[in-house]
């Protein structure tokens, strides 16, 4: 899942950058390279999204993560007899951990290695 995160934020859309310099000749490419990158990281980003979510629901059943039925907090009585139990996923943690990791090193590049441009 760890792969499968940094795929998604990082590996769809340095590919399709490649992908798309690789077509284009010219320095002054026409509207459509622009659109493959628009329209393309998106749906990578979902498709990708898409297979981490089941292979998380795959993880969940073989491990029988999932021990009862999970009832979100707006169907559940507003009385005290309320459980706080926390139903984190591996693809929870993975996604968090990822985003996390991502504000940080851009926190880091921002203030100490980019330069200035007011000069």
């Amino acid at each position: 899942m760890a792969t499968g995160s940094v795929a998604m934020w990082i590996g769809v859309p340095l590919g399709l950058l490649y992908a798309v310099s690789r077509m284009v000749k010219t320095t002054q490419p026409s509207l459509g390279p622009y659109m493959i990158i628009l329209f393309g990281v998106p749906i990578g980003m979902t498709i990708i999204g898409k297979g981490l979510g089941a292979l998380d629901r795959y993880y969940q059943r073989r491990t029988q993560a999932l021990s009862g039925h999970y009832r979100p907090g707006w169907l559940k009585s507003m009385r005290g007899e309320r459980r706080t139990a926390s139903h984190w996923t591996v693809l929870d943690i993975v996604m968090i951990a990822s985003v996390a990791t991502a504000l940080l090193v851009m926190a880091i590049w921002f203030f100490f290695f980019a330069g200035s441009s007011i000069g």
